[in-house]
């Protein structure tokens, strides 16, 4: 038998994992991205203990500790300043086996991409539709349609995904989750905690990255598809008189750097990642709210488990990919449950009687118990 061959669709954090794990496998791997040249765009994340740990089985684990920032102490405030609760950077790696990551996504994509054989990424390619048994992928290259053939087709195009769409169509699109963020990575090379400062239906919060940088970002409950002409002064009403360093941190900001976006999810879980010889993963299969820090680590454990259920080849592809599906579905499906619970109760709370006994209840919850509920979702091992 020949080498198996793989067409990955969409070269983000998913996609580039999906096919460097199937690569460190056996598989020759195609990756289709529609933009015109290689980018991530965005700011910063953080990568949790089981992020770091499918990027160690990548290869890559080491190369990222390089470029990101451990995780600093921080925890939960309000907006006066006061903390809610603490979490030091020592106890998380005490219950986790390994500490958090500040990096940016730019630093991160770059890595991944920087793994990829030679010629495996083609941009510019746009994928229009897929053939679940064959299986297959009709793109349009330069105004040309072409149709790619492959043993594994891989579904990692996002939110949007035009591969769920194919092989979904009674599926609804991503629902609003009834917030919308603002984002920005800065020049700061002070000192400032990995935390998270809540408010009336808003929050606030800060990683520190590597180089000197830092990522801010904002959210708060509000209509869909709303934009202002200057997305920073709009910031600044809402958080600027927030304790420090919030407002100085807001000034050292060029408004081009601010991002908006509407935080959408799939309100209505897929019944599989798999459908025929496509699998899905990332955001195209479980796309949820960022509020437990969650959708990029897992799109890697998707990536991870998906080459080595795949380490066999095609022979018994069908198999794989039920396995697949098997161990990825329901623990993604519940993390992305679970931090739209978050944002719930966390983010969204508005009523003061409500935000009362939310922070009285966060105060007297002691850090361990605090710590357990992190290690829920960010204690994940990689298979093998």
């Amino acid at each position: 038998m020949g080498e198996p061959h793989a067409v990955v669709v969409g070269a983000g954090i998913g996609g580039l994992a999906a096919a460097l794990a199937l690569g460190r496998h056996g598989w020759r791997v195609t990756v289709l991205e529609r933009a015109g040249r290689p980018r991530e765009l965005g700011t910063g994340l953080t990568l949790m203990a089981n992020a770091l740990r499918g990027l160690d089985a990548l290869g890559l684990g080491d190369a990222v500790r390089r470029d990101g920032v451990p995780d600093t102490p921080g925890g939960l405030r309000r907006r006066s300043g006061r903390w809610l609760s603490r979490i030091e950077g020592a106890d998380l790696h005490r219950a986790l086996g390994t500490t958090a990551l500040g990096i940016h996504r730019t630093a991160l994509h770059r890595l991944l991409r920087g793994a990829l054989p030679a010629g495996a990424l083609r941009t510019g390619v746009e994928v229009v539709d897929v053939d679940a048994d064959a299986p297959s992928v009709t793109c349009r290259v330069d105004g040309t349609t072409e149709v790619l053939a492959a043993d594994l087709v891989v579904g990692a195009d996002g939110l949007h995904s035009t591969l769920r769409r194919r092989l979904w169509p009674e599926l609804p699109p991503p629902a609003y989750s009834g917030s919308t963020a603002w984002r920005a990575a800065i020049a700061w090379p002070a000192p400032v905690a990995t935390a998270v400062t809540w408010g009336a239906g808003r929050e606030f919060g800060t990683v520190p990255l590597g180089d000197g940088g830092l990522y801010w970002y904002a959210a708060e409950v509000a209509a869909p598809g709303g934009h202002e002409p200057d997305e920073l002064a709009a910031v600044r009403e809402r958080f600027g008189d927030w304790h420090e360093p919030i407002p100085a941190l807001l000034a050292a900001t060029p408004p081009e750097a601010v991002l908006r976006t509407d935080l959408m999810h799939l309100a209505t879980p897929l019944p599989s990642y798999v459908r025929g010889r496509v699998a899905v993963l990332g955001d195209a299969a479980h796309a949820m709210t960022p509020h437990l820090g969650q959708g990029a680590g897992q799109a890697i454990e998707d990536a991870v488990v998906l080459g080595v259920v795949c380490a066999d080849g095609a022979a018994d592809l069908a198999g794989a990919l039920a396995a697949y599906d098997r161990q990825r579905r329901p623990r993604s499906q519940a993390v992305a449950r679970a931090a739209l619970r978050t944002a719930r109760y966390g983010q969204q709370v508005r009523n003061p009687v409500a935000l009362a006994l939310r922070d009285t209840a966060i105060r007297l919850t002691p850090s361990r118990t605090a710590l357990r509920g992190m290690a829920r979702y960010a204690d994940w091992q990689p298979p093998g």
